[in-house]
């Protein structure tokens, strides 16, 4: 999820914040950020709505 890294850096916030924002542990974002886990389909809406973004946009679907 690439574009997670992406977002969260133009908002300019470390994995450290954006966990604490979603309660979730550092790791868990650093984990979304290198494919080593995938988040399910509540933290996927989590995070959507967190940066104002569709689900697609957030995994970098391109239609």
């Amino acid at each position: 999820m690439t574009n997670l890294r992406e977002l969260r850096e133009k908002h300019c916030l470390t994995q450290q914040m954006l966990a604490n924002r979603l309660d979730v542990a550092k790791a868990t974002i650093g984990a979304y950020e290198r494919g080593v886990n995938f988040p399910g389909r509540e933290m996927l809406i989590k995070l959507a709505d967190y940066f104002k973004v569709s689900i697609d946009e957030l995994i970098g679907r391109e239609m």
